[in-house]
């Protein structure tokens, strides 16, 4: 096993590696340049001594904008690699700060939504497995199908008619209301679950479907297997059969399709926090990405990458407890 993980260590840090550096080759190839606007900005300055093209010159060099594209990713990588990712364009903060005060945010309404997709959708998958062809079982694909098909933008503007605006049941947008700092403690909480309501069901609802129909899948293919249809001649209860038997070996693949959703919820929680304008790693990522932020879009696309590989290691260690027989050699 020690061998193997080492094996996918290196795999994933290969993957990061060139994965970076596609993403790196792109944002370098848009038409969008933040330097231009801030040289222009610097050079209007009635107390600047440089001239617009001596700005250029300067925030080229040090961006590693004055280099072709893969001697400026290995500048970019040395310096990443000792934890410096560079001043943001637009935030003017290094990176890696400006992270830290948004990510917790992202956090928050992705672990939330993550437990509660996984409580909501296996044990639905499961019922419609169980149902197969029943009202039950359509009533659940139709409701999955709801999800999968519906795009973030129109299922967050739709919520927000119906709860903000018709029923006020939610506010509009933020994290907080506007009489966030004369509340108590317990009452700032309430007010902040209140707010991350509606994000939290936009996510949930596009990811649920997905789950469980794949439980659903995987589910029926167990249910029809002979060693089921062994424990039930042996006059074992439903129960424990689904519970026991069932349900451990449906484990196997929903740990891999598990393992993808959290890099997933964090790449595609951007444009729900940019519809909910929740100042989480989404929203300060597609701003930093539309005005060609170069060092806070890098950071972002890499620390997805990164996640998504962290994800699937975790995933192929958690095969073997899952399931004793899994061994890796």
């Amino acid at each position: 096993m020690s061998n193997f993980i080492i094996r996918r260590v290196f795999l994933g840090i290969f993957i990061v590696f060139f994965g970076a550096m596609i993403v790196y080759g792109v944002i370098r190839s848009m038409p969008s340049s933040y330097v231009e606007t801030i040289a222009r900005e610097r050079a209007a300055n009635p107390q600047s001594m440089r001239t617009y093209q001596e700005w250029i010159d300067e925030l080229n060099k040090v961006y590693h904008l004055d280099v072709g594209i893969v001697p400026g990713y290995f500048g970019w990588l040395k310096n990443a690699i000792r934890g410096d990712f560079g001043i943001s364009f637009i935030y003017n903060v290094p990176v890696t700060e400006k992270f830290k005060e948004v990510i917790p945010y992202s956090i928050v309404l992705n672990i939330i939504t993550f437990i509660v997709e996984i409580v909501i959708s296996i044990p639905l998958g499961i019922l419609a497995a169980r149902k197969q062809y029943s009202g039950v079982d359509y009533a659940i694909t139709v409701f999955a199908l709801a999800g999968l098909s519906l795009p973030t933008f129109f299922l967050a503007t739709l919520l927000k008619y119906v709860f903000s605006i018709k029923l006020g049941w939610f506010p509009l947008y933020g994290i907080t209301s506007r009489f966030y700092s004369t509340m108590t403690r317990p009452q700032q909480i309430m007010d902040m679950a209140r707010n991350m309501t509606l994000p939290v069901v936009t996510l949930m609802m596009l990811s649920i479907g997905g789950l469980m129909r794949y439980t659903r899948t995987n589910m029926l293919e167990v249910l029809n297997s002979d060693y089921i249809r062994t424990a039930r001649a042996k006059g074992l209860s439903e129960k424990v059969v689904i519970n026991k038997h069932a349900f451990r070996n449906t484990l196997i693949p929903l740990v891999s399709y598990m393992s993808t959703l959290l890099p997933a919820m964090f790449g595609g929680s951007m444009i729900t926090e940019t519809m909910y304008q929740i100042p989480g790693i989404g929203y300060i990522s597609f701003g930093a990405m539309q005005q060609g932020d170069i060092p806070f879009a890098m950071f972002y696309t890499t620390f997805l990458i990164l996640l998504t590989q962290i994800s699937l290691l975790i995933a192929d260690i958690m095969y073997a407890v899952v399931d004793p027989r899994v061994r890796v050699n």
